[in-house]
């Protein structure tokens, strides 16, 4: 088990971590479905940010509609113009994690653009008209209605875990959260737990950062 994080809790790659190279980002939840209700169908977003907290350019947004995208051993992964985020596979399944990880990522250190400084991890709830089964119920949906979100980060090298994040606070309405954001210290990183929570889903977040 890696080292648990609290909101707003720094962890520094450089010293804790020096050698890892490839990040694996696994994040799990667990809705509240209710008999023959709509389905929840939540997606995994990263968005690099330059120094001004913008993305410099749309591919630097890593999300299930991304033009870029690359077949892999679990399926098609959108990734970043660098080539330095390799996002998590679209899928609707069900989706509760039973302390599983729902959807993953990777972020490979070595290939992030020079003038990449933030790297934020986001998920939302897609809703009606976006959402596959153009179901109107999803409209309703919330974060209040999501239980057990976590973020956990391991060495994809190794396996091993590094840190885990939680989530413990309550939400109402909100249909975005940003999970947490990997921060440029010098030549390294540093790992930030967030939990910061929006409303207007992965639109609220293209608005923050372009």
């Amino acid at each position: 088990m890696g080292l648990n994080l609290n909101k707003g809790s720094r962890f520094n790659i450089a010293k804790e971590a020096p050698k890892l190279k490839i990040a694996g980002i696994g994040l799990g939840w667990d809705p509240n479905e209710e008999p023959n209700g709509p389905d929840f169908d939540l997606d995994v977003s990263a968005f690099l940010l330059t120094g001004d907290g913008k993305i410099p350019a749309d591919e630097y947004v890593v999300f299930f509609n991304s033009e870029l995208k690359t077949e892999t051993p679990e399926g098609v992964r959108p990734y970043s113009g660098d080539g330095s985020v390799l996002g998590a596979v679209d899928s609707i399944d069900g989706t509760e994690s039973d302390g599983e990880d729902d959807e993953d990522m990777r972020v490979y250190f070595d290939k992030v653009w020079e003038g990449i400084t933030q790297i934020i991890i986001t998920v939302t709830i897609t809703k009606y008209p976006n959402d596959k089964k153009k179901d109107r119920r999803t409209l309703l949906q919330n974060f209040g209605m999501v239980n057990d979100c976590y973020i956990r980060i391991w060495d994809d090298e190794t396996g091993v875990e590094i840190l885990r994040y939680d989530l413990k606070e309550k939400f109402s309405n909100e249909d975005a959260v940003e999970f947490g954001r990997f921060v440029r210290v010098n030549e390294s990183w540093e790992f930030v737990a967030t939990g910061e929570k929006y409303t207007g889903g992965l639109g609220k977040f293209i608005d923050l950062f372009t």
